[in-house]
C-alpha cells in the first residue's frame, strides 16, 4: 500500500482522515521512526504504526484531532501506560488530512481564464463554467482545469457544496449574476463572492432582500464587490486581487503550530 496515494484520494474523495506519523522512539518499539497510519472519521485505518493497546489509543486520539481540526503531538510509554513489554516510548504526530479546495469559477472571460491559470499554482481542484463555447475553448490547452460548456440554472443543481467550496462569479450579465449568487449564498461555502460595480452590489442586496431570497446576514459575508483593494485594472490584476481573498480565507482557520503539542 502506497499511503501517500491514499491520502491523495481521501482528499480528492472529501473524506475526513488523520496522518498518524511516529516521529520519535526510544528504547525497544514495535516500529520506528517514518512509520505511518491514516485514521479515517469511520475509525477506519490504512496502514499501522505498532498494533496493541497502542494503535487503540492512537486512533481514538486521532478521531479527537479529526473533529477539533488540529494537528497535535502525543507521547506513549508503551509498558505503563499500554501494558506493552516492548518497554520504549513512542511520540506520534497526528494531523488532520485537509480536503482538496473546490473552486467554481462562473465565467470564462478574461478575469475567469486569469484567475483559473493563476490559482492552478495553489491548493484547488478547479472548475470553469460559461455557456460561450469560444471562451471554453480558449482554455482547451490547460488540461488541469476542469471545464464546462453549461447552461447555469441547470448545472447549478448538480454542483456539490460544502465548508471547502469556494465560488467566485464573474459572468458577462448582471442576471446571471444574481441568479448565480441566489443559489449559491444558502448553500456550504467557504467562500462566495461577486463582481460588480457599488450600483450594482447595492441594487443586488436591495433586491435580494425584497424578495426574501436570503438575510442581510448572509449578504453582509458575500465578498462583492469581489477582491482585495489593490486598486487593480486589468484582468490580471482583478485576478489576483481575487486569488487574495481566496488565500486569506482558505488559510485563515485552524491554524496551529507545525510543532504541535506534547501530551
Amino acid at each position: 500500500m502506497n499511503i501517500y496515494n491514499e491520502i491523495e484520494q481521501i482528499r480528492t474523495l472529501g473524506i475526513d482522515a488523520a496522518l498518524c506519523t511516529i516521529i520519535h522512539t526510544k528504547g525497544s518499539t514495535p516500529r520506528k521512526v517514518g512509520a505511518k497510519m491514516l485514521v479515517l472519521s469511520s475509525g477506519q485505518i490504512k496502514g499501522t504504526i505498532g498494533g496493541g493497546n497502542l494503535e487503540k489509543d492512537v486512533i481514538k486520539n486521532a478521531l479527537v484531532q479529526l473533529k477539533k481540526k488540529e494537528a497535535k503531538i502525543f507521547k506513549h510509554d508503551l509498558l505503563h501506560q499500554h501494558n506493552m513489554c516492548c518497554g520504549g516510548t513512542v511520540e506520534i504526530f497526528i494531523e488532520p488530512i485537509e480536503k482538496m479546495k473546490r473552486l467554481y469559477i462562473f465565467g470564462a472571460g478574461h478575469t475567469g481564464q486569469a484567475l483559473a491559470k493563476f490559482a492552478l499554482s495553489l491548493d484547488f481542484e478547479i472548475f470553469i463554467l460559461d455557456d460561450r463555447k469560444e471562451y471554453i475553448d480558449q482554455l482547451k490547452e490547460v488540461t488541469a482545469i476542469n471545464k464546462f460548456q453549461v447552461d447555469y440554472k441547470k448545472v447549478l443543481p448538480t454542483l456539490p457544496f460544502d465548508e471547502n467550496t469556494f465560488v467566485v462569479i464573474l459572468t458577462y450579465e448582471h442576471e446571471i449574476d444574481r441568479d448565480i449568487l441566489s443559489y449559491c449564498i444558502n448553500k456550504p461555502h467557504a467562500y462566495l463572492g461577486m463582481i460588480g460595480s457599488k450600483r450594482k452590489i447595492e441594487i443586488t442586496k436591495k433586491m435580494f432582500l425584497d424578495a426574501d431570497i436570503t438575510s442581510k446576514k448572509q449578504l453582509e459575508k458575500v465578498h462583492m464587490p469581489i477582491g482585495a483593494n489593490i486598486f487593480a485594472e486589468t484582468p490580471e490584476e482583478i485576478a489576483i486581487s481575487i486569488l487574495a481573498e481566496l488565500i486569506e480565507v482558505k488559510n485563515k482557520p485552524h491554524q496551529t503550530s507545525p510543532k504541535g503539542r506534547l501530551t
